[in-house]
């Protein structure tokens, strides 16, 4: 039986995700979203050294499009 992905699981597949020109962006925004579920947590947290668009505008684009998915994105504090 394969386990489900945890939420660092999840967060990793997004930022391979947005590496790779967003492929399979939804489906790894829904893994996300079981995981916090799963792991009662309310949030998302992505490093933003990590993201692709680390820039204002880039981040409020990634926060409103996976909230239209139901994940509410944090970034930590580089």
């Amino acid at each position: 039986m394969v386990s489900a992905p945890t939420v660092a699981d999840a967060t990793n597949h997004i930022y391979e995700s947005l590496q790779a020109n967003n492929a399979d962006i939804d489906e790894n925004i829904a893994a996300l979203k079981a995981a916090l579920t799963r792991e009662g947590l309310k949030e998302a947290v992505f490093d933003p050294a990590r993201l692709v668009q680390n820039n204002r505008s880039g981040r409020k684009l990634m926060q409103a499009y996976f909230r239209q998915r139901g994940v509410t994105v944090k970034f930590s504090a580089s």
